[in-house]
């Protein structure tokens, strides 16, 4: 009975032992006993060959809680939903309903061509549209002479659920009765698909969350691209008007280097 006492204490010892002493030492003797201790001297020399070295853990037994999984990261740029309108077809040109202003409802031709969206003097007196001498005029060229054409402002357009304020628009009348064209003084804020088979046109707003990193909710990208679109349109008209002859005062100098200011 005493000599299974000695085993006992000797497993105790190696169970409470802090961490911060040195290494335990395991050995069996010849009856099978189990011994432990941190005294390799004290070993048996028969049995200390054989003994097993066991190495304290640095850190203490205290059971650490695990670490819930982390939610897997949201998809980056995910592109938004996007706003279906229904086309209708008159000819071979399609129509999508608009409406102007909150309040004018109109057919317009669908052009993702045209640098900007239309509309005739009609529709420009029913919306109350007034032009006089602070009016700005945009030369634009036909097969046979230059005309200029008003530009103004709506305060909005919307297209199924799809909605720009502040577009730009210019007053033309075209050949055919349609009230106007939607031009991509519209489209632009928008990733266009069109479906001419079924009819169907999807809109993906570009409009993000507002910052001062991203005016209006666009960002530098979209604006590099509005700067160069103007630029372009100028650049065309001063090209035409030199093969012309004729000369057209747009405000920029031809030799400036001019770049947008975020």
């Amino acid at each position: 009975m005493r000599s299974l006492r000695f085993p006992l204490l000797f497993i105790m010892m190696a169970v409470l032992v802090p961490s911060s002493y040195g290494e335990m030492y395991k050995w069996v003797d010849e009856k099978g006993t189990v011994h432990f201790t941190d005294d390799l001297s004290s070993i048996p020399e028969k049995y200390r060959q054989d003994a097993e070295t066991r190495k304290p853990s640095k850190e203490g037994s205290v059971p650490q809680t695990p670490e819930k999984p982390k939610p897997p990261p949201s998809p980056k740029g995910a592109e938004p939903e996007g706003m279906t309108v229904d086309l209708f077809r008159k000819h071979e040109l399609l129509l999508a309903e608009v409406i102007l202003n909150g309040r004018l409802k109109q057919y317009f031709i669908v052009d993702t061509g045209a640098s900007f969206t239309l509309i005739n003097r009609p529709t420009a007196r029913e919306l109350g549209i007034t032009i006089d001498e602070n009016t700005p005029f945009i030369p634009i060229f036909t097969a046979s002479s230059l005309i200029f054409t008003p530009l103004v402002t709506l305060q909005s357009i919307r297209v199924g659920e799809a909605e720009v304020e502040n577009v730009d628009v210019l007053i033309h009348d075209m050949p055919s009765d349609s009230a106007g064209l939607l031009g991509n003084s519209f489209l632009n804020k928008f990733r266009v698909t069109l479906d001419s088979v079924n009819g169907k046109m999807t809109l993906y707003s570009m409009q993000g969350t507002a910052s001062p990193d991203r005016p209006g909710g666009y960002g530098r990208d979209f604006w590099v691209s509005q700067f160069r679109f103007y630029y372009r349109i100028l650049e065309e008209l001063r090209n035409k008007t030199e093969i012309r002859g004729e000369r057209i005062e747009f405000g920029i100098d031809p030799g400036q280097q001019c770049h947008p200011v975020f």
